[in-house]
């Protein structure tokens, strides 16, 4: 997780972070690294939960 000090969010971390691990991918994902994905995305969900106060749900969409 980036410092505090840093300009960008932890969610936009994280959001960077899934879209290099799904770059320039030609075939679907192994096991292993969909349990990979999976916890990328969870932090990241959590993130923007953390970023919008918001408890239950967030409007935004996963990362593509």
């Amino acid at each position: 997780m980036p410092a505090a000090s840093e300009s960008s969010c932890p969610a936009e971390e994280i959001n960077r972070a899934i879209r290099a691990f799904l770059a320039d991918r030609d075939r679907p994902l192994t096991t292993a690294e969909r349990r990979v994905y999976e916890e990328l995305r969870a932090r990241w969900v959590d993130a923007i939960r953390r970023r919008s106060g918001v408890a239950g749900g967030s409007s935004h969409g996963p990362p593509r």
